[in-house]
């Protein structure tokens, strides 16, 4: 079905530095334009964003500092991008709560006012998840085929999580997943090592995953200003933010990594004195 429209729509997607709105910036950004005759402009545009692009980044987009080094920067694209959506309402995928602030950010940095209030704003993923939402009746629904009675009392939960997963099994155990390094493998089998690994979003130091470890196994913030930062390095150089989380309302098992963390730190520190 073609789009009903009365003004311009234009859906934009980003491709950044990393995903903190305040202080990552755009290395390429793409915009489509759809016009109310149906026809289309798009225009797409690698940008230098004077800062490191971290290689973890560079692994998802492909983009290194090296593709961007000799391209414009956002400050000297900005008038072109701003005559190029001209008025036009605005459409992306997890738009509103990245991709549109994100560019706000930028805009204001080159000091150009790009104003939303005036502007319908879509998100076709706030669109998808609301109908197809993901909760366990809706997974009971779609794996198992039947309706989950009595939700929200204990036991009937847990016994649909035990079914879904039996249904899971039987619909994935040879199919094939490619992760985001592009390497293939069929991960949902019967298997409890490997269904726990494919389960994890992140290796995590807490119960929680507010501490993360990363790639070189390293405990990281995955929060917070230190987002990414090694925990003990950020506890070295500011030892009040160590006294800060303890003070604050973090779960006690995180205050507890955070605690090693730190005494671990401070135990290496005692030993490079005393040699």
């Amino acid at each position: 079905m073609e789009l009903n429209l009365t003004k311009p729509i234009a859906f934009i997607d980003l491709e950044t530095t990393g995903i903190n709105v305040a202080n990552d910036r755009i290395v390429e950004i793409s915009i489509i334009k759809v016009n109310p005759d149906g026809s289309t402009d798009i225009l797409t545009k690698k940008v230098n964003p004077t800062v490191p692009i971290p290689p973890e980044t560079t692994a998802i987009h492909g983009i290194s500092d090296e593709d961007v080094k000799d391209e414009p920067t956002f400050a000297e694209l900005a008038p072109e991008l701003v005559r190029f959506i001209g008025n036009a309402d605005l459409g992306g995928y997890n738009s509103i709560k990245f991709d549109f602030p994100l560019l706000v950010e930028e805009f204001l940095r080159a000091d150009v006012d790009f104003d939303l209030k005036n502007r319908k704003l879509i998100d076709v993923q706030n669109i998808f998840h609301k109908m197809e939402p993901r909760n366990l009746a809706a997974a009971y629904r779609f794996y198992c085929k039947k309706t989950l009675e009595n939700a929200h009392t204990a036991e009937a939960d847990a016994m649909a999580t035990y079914e879904i997963l039996k249904s899971q099994l039987d619909m994935y155990n040879e199919k094939q997943y490619e992760d985001k390094d592009g390497n293939v493998s069929v991960p949902v089998k019967n298997d409890v090592d490997a269904l726990a690994k494919f389960s994890s979003q992140t290796k995590n130091a807490d119960l929680i995953g507010q501490i993360i470890y990363n790639k070189d196994n390293v405990e990281v913030f995955n929060f917070g200003k230190h987002k990414g930062k090694p925990v003990s390095e950020v506890f070295q150089k500011e030892p009040q933010y160590y006294d800060w989380m303890m003070k604050s309302q973090f779960a006690r098992s995180t205050k507890k990594v955070i605690t090693a963390i730190y005494l671990r730190g401070f135990n290496k520190a005692s030993v490079n004195l005393k040699s």
